[in-house]
């Protein structure tokens, strides 16, 4: 039979940290993979307008950001002071919309186009003739699924 140490004087065993960096850099790769580091710069001033009725977008999947207002305070010197559409880092004209729409289609993977949508982030105080453009030229670039953003009416 075997005996059983009374004495108490047990060495605790140290600790192997040698698969420690494996793990770390383990993390850093996935996390520097998943994160989505989109930086888009406003170059427009928009005031939202409000509504007494919105809805919650329930999976923001794969949305085009379009910017719609007076150019900013560092910009307008450059670009003038007329309106201005931005389209995710880009400054655009109406018509160059749909070539810079279908560029942004093209780039999607076939299964990503049924989520595409374009998010209109349109100045109070823009004319409707401009958005009615804005709106032929998301036709003619097949790009139907859109959204306008705007804040909750108090």
């Amino acid at each position: 039979m075997g005996r059983f140490n009374k004495t108490g004087h047990r060495s605790v065993p140290t600790l192997n940290t040698s698969s420690l960096p494996d793990l770390i850099f383990t993390l850093l790769f996935f996390f520097m993979i998943v994160t989505n580091m989109r930086d888009t710069r406003s170059k427009v001033e928009f005031t939202l307008p409000q509504a007494t009725r919105l809805e919650k977008l329930e999976r923001k999947a794969l949305p085009t950001t379009l910017y719609v207002g007076r150019p900013a305070e560092g910009y307008r010197e450059r670009l003038g002071d007329r309106p201005l559409i931005q389209l995710n880092d880009v400054c655009v004209s109406i018509e160059e919309l749909t070539d810079y729409l279908l560029y942004e289609r093209a780039s999607l993977a076939p299964e990503d186009l049924e989520r595409w949508s374009i998010s209109l982030k349109i100045d109070q105080d823009t004319k409707m003739g401009t958005v009615i453009d804005i709106k032929e030229a998301l036709r003619k670039a097949n790009a139907l699924n859109v959204n306008y953003v705007a804040h909750e009416k108090e």
